[in-house]
Order: structure tokens, then sequence, then C-alpha cells
């Protein structure tokens, strides 16, 4: 040991993303922005880009459980996060591998179901696998409101904030993040025990946001892993994914561009080829 502090672990149960922008690659940059690891187990493979998801291939159960297993039974992992499952059978798998790390380990769930794009990337039959496998091992999940939703079932069509993230709870979640990208005011509501926290935040609706939810649950995840507090955790995602969104990649791809979680821009990128220091202009 050389008495320097160990680097905090993070796990990323996800989807690949072959256009950069969301998944695993999302949040890999993003546990690097907050200063933590990042090990993965994917889950599916995903031919999409920008503007559509055009394929979606699942991982067998038995390989994202075997990379699950050797992520835990060799790296200390401080955190989970969980993002795009595929579907029922990988959901099972998960879950199952979950336990060797519960309680110990908190968890992470972003319950994607559907991409920038529109697209559908969790089968409805796999929906009710999620809610009663995943949701009760999560230690908090961070919908946005479609998702919470269609998590909380019909009856919470209409509903929004506090009310909403309360509906999730009632279907066996512990706490609660509903996101504000969707809604009218860009604040993400907490529910944390029986308190609730507005955390406001500005909206750029000029940015780019494809990555952005992967963005903000794993920055989440990266900052219980360091020993935030869940409410502190939570400040720190909707920062850094906000962040992330107003220096995205505008002029990547035709539909909505990869959020820019690492903040590195071009001219940071000549001044490093020429200077070999970041944030150096590069001479004239």
């Amino acid at each position: 040991m050389n008495g320097q502090p160990r680097v905090p672990v993070c796990l990323s149960i996800a989807g690949s993303d072959s256009g950069g922008g969301a998944g695993i690659q999302a949040d890999l940059k993003a546990f690097a922005r907050c200063g933590v690891h990042g090990t993965t187990a994917i889950t599916a493979l995903t031919a999409q880009n920008t503007v559509a998801v055009t394929r979606v291939a699942p991982v067998e159960p038995e390989m994202v459980a075997a990379q699950i297993e050797a992520v835990a039974t060799d790296f200390s992992v401080g955190a989970v996060k969980i993002g795009m499952v595929g579907g029922a059978a990988v959901i099972e798998a998960v879950a199952s591998a979950l336990d060797a790390l519960l309680p110990r380990v908190p968890v992470v769930l972003d319950p994607v179901m559907i991409a920038e794009s529109g697209a559908r990337l969790l089968p409805e039959d796999a929906e009710r696998a999620l809610v009663d496998l995943l949701l009760p091992r999560a230690t908090v999940v961070t919908p946005n409101v479609p998702e919470a939703r269609v998590l909380a079932g019909p009856d919470a069509a209409a509903l929004d904030g506090a009310e909403l993230a309360r509906a999730v709870r009632a279907v066996g979640a512990n706490d609660v993040v509903v996101t504000g990208g969707h809604r009218e005011e860009a604040t993400d509501v907490l529910l944390a025990g029986d308190a609730v926290h507005e955390i406001p935040g500005v909206r750029h609706p000029d940015g780019a946001a494809h990555g952005s939810g992967c963005t903000h649950s794993s920055s989440l995840a990266a900052h219980l892993a360091l020993g935030f507090s869940l409410l502190d955790a939570a400040r720190a995602a909707r920062a850094i994914a906000a962040d992330a969104v107003l220096h995205g990649h505008r002029d990547l791809g035709a539909g909505a561009g990869p959020v820019n979680v690492l903040g590195v821009g071009y001219g940071d990128v000549h001044a490093i080829a020429n200077t070999g220091r970041l944030g150096t202009p590069a001479p004239a």
C-alpha cells in the first residue's frame, strides 16, 4: 500500500449504448467525473444512435450473474447502479446476484423503460418483475415522471411531485427521487423516509440530454459510495446531470446529442495535444 486512500468502487448493471451517450458508457464517464472506479455487468447490447434504437440483444442471464459475481468477489463494491435490464429473466438473475451484496451496499435503480428517442427498452411483461424483484432491493429508485407513473400504475396518471413519489413507494419502493426533466419546474423530488425534499435546478432546453438519466443515477450511486448522505448525493447528482446537459454535444448526431459529463470541450482537447495541460490555450 502507498498510503493513499482506496478509491471507491461502483458497479453499473446496465445495457451498452453503441452511440456512447447513455447506458454503460454514460455510467463509466459519470463514475470517472465523481472520482470512483467503475465496474460493469452488461445486461444487453443495443444498436442505437441519437435518433433510434434499431436492435436490442439481451445478454444471457447466467452471464449477467457471472459478471456481477466476478466483480463482487474481487472488489469492495461501494454502491450499485442498475439501469436497463432487458427482460424478466435478466431481472431475476440480477435480483439473485444482488442478495450477496445486500444490505451492506446501497443500490440505485434507474428504471430505464423508454429511450430518449422514444424506443421501448423494457418489455411490458418485464415491468412486473422489475416492481416485484428490484424495487424492494433498491435503496433508492430514480424514475422520471413518465417512468414513475408506469411504476405506480394507472391511478397515478395525473400525479406529480411528492404524491407521485409516494405512489411509487406504495408499490414496493424504499426511497424515491422523481427527477425533474419532465416536470413543469425542473425540480427533483426526493422522498426519504417520511421527509420530502425539493431539489431545484436550472433547465437547459438548448443542451444535449441523451444519457442525462443515466448520468444522474450513476452520479448518485457514486456519491453514496463516497459516503455522502442520500440527500447530499441527490443534490450532487442533480447538479452534475444538469451541467452535463448544459455542456452536451449538441452537434453530434441528428437527434438529442449526448451529454458531456466530463466537460472536456474541443478547446481543451487542442490544449492537451499542444501543451499536455488541460485548460491551457493552444499557442498561436
